[in-house]
């Protein structure tokens, strides 16, 4: 693991391929934070689907409908682009062509993205089992899909 977390900002991602530990960045992005937060104590992403998994660049859920195109009843947030980059590890929020569209499905980096730098919300970073990551079944779309069992905010875990 890396540094103590703050249970309050830690994210256990449990996947189908092993456990995720991710570091929250409200310091970064407090509105996706608090989406991120209030949808994992909601249960909304147990069961999902990594629906878009491209090698060497990124993994996506977050999609109640597995497929890219749907989203949580809550509205869309307002752009907190920043100054974080995308690099391996990094979670980040998919969105439509408008910026103000991440409602919420999100990416994890398998490695450096400068092109989605300032153009998407970084909200946090893996800090434990990237490994886990890396062993995602890839597609776009994903033939047999990789699935999160459970997504809990480590405070109440």
């Amino acid at each position: 693991m890396a540094e103590a977390n703050d249970p309050e900002n830690t994210i256990l991602l449990e996947t189908s391929k092993g456990t995720v530990t991710i570091k929250l960045r409200p310091d970064l992005a407090p509105n996706h934070v608090a989406r991120i937060k209030e949808l994992a104590r909601e249960g909304f992403y147990d069961g999902i689907v990594f629906h878009r998994v491209i090698d060497g660049f990124m993994a996506q859920v977050g999609c109640p409908k597995g497929n890219g195109t749907g989203g949580s009843d809550k509205p869309d947030l307002k752009a907190e682009f920043n100054e974080e980059k995308h690099v391996r590890g990094t979670c980040s929020m998919a969105r439509s062509s408008n910026p103000d569209s991440a409602n919420s499905q999100f990416f994890i980096c398998f490695g450096d993205a400068p092109f989605l730098n300032r153009q998407y919300t970084v909200w946090g970073e893996v800090t434990d089992g990237m490994e886990a990551v890396d062993k995602l079944e890839r597609g776009e779309p994903v033939r047999n899909p990789d699935n999160i069992v459970s997504m809990k905010v480590m405070a109440d875990a």
